[in-house]
């Protein structure tokens, strides 16, 4: 991971942003732990969403061990660069977040599931950061693709709040939630990364409370 610059805790404005490129990353053509194809179109009926929780390689592990996770794929949003590199988004003047794109099967797996597991993998009080990772790329976030997905997330960060706040940890949850503002693919080497090189750099670290059920 890249070091500590003070200019990486501030979002770019479009005037500061990297220009990026007109020619998208392509992502391999199948998820490498499940053959699964990575680009659209899915199963029709799956639910899809986007989040961010720090580091995207252990972020994306988190995922795909989930039964009834369909498909996860890394790369960033939430930013104003088109079709961004590693390195530019490390930079923290593309304005993007790491984010992994989970594809799930509602009658295996509800979207609520997939909630309580993301703010349990990471702190989202921390801003612009998780853990040693600074920068704004490392921010919570979750981009939904339904109204219902967004009501849902926003009365799950209310509850957990509630519980973070029982448990001493009265700090203000900072996760950014809106609408899906589109996705980019990360280079295809960060793509399963941890399938790929096993003792690899995970970055996930809870603050061990349980998101309250509804």
């Amino acid at each position: 991971m890249f070091g500590f610059k003070k200019s990486k805790l501030n979002l770019p404005g479009p005037d500061e942003a990297l220009a990026g490129r007109t020619e998208a990353i392509q992502a391999p053509p199948r998820h490498f732990v499940n053959g699964h194809p990575m680009s659209p179109p899915y199963p029709e009926g799956f639910g899809r969403v986007l989040l961010g929780l720090g580091c995207f390689w252990g972020a994306e592990r988190r995922f795909w061990q989930l039964p009834g996770v369909y498909l996860t794929a890394v790369g960033y949003a939430g930013g104003v660069t088109p079709n961004p590199t590693y390195e530019e988004v490390c930079s923290g003047l593309t304005g993007h977040a790491e984010v992994v794109r989970v594809v799930h099967d509602p009658g295996r797996i509800a979207f609520r599931d997939l909630l309580a597991v993301f703010w349990e993998s990471h702190d989202p009080t921390q801003g612009m950061r998780q853990g040693n990772d600074i920068g704004t790329q490392y921010r919570s976030a979750i981009y939904v693709t339904t109204p219902d997905q967004k009501a849902e997330a926003l009365n799950s960060r209310d509850r957990y709040q509630q519980a973070l706040d029982g448990a001493g940890l009265a700090r203000p949850i900072t996760t950014e939630i809106a609408e899906d503002p589109g996705f980019y693919y990360a280079e295809a080497y960060h793509q399963q990364y941890l399938a790929k090189n096993p003792r690899g750099y995970c970055g996930l670290a809870g603050l061990n409370v349980k998101l309250p059920p509804a």
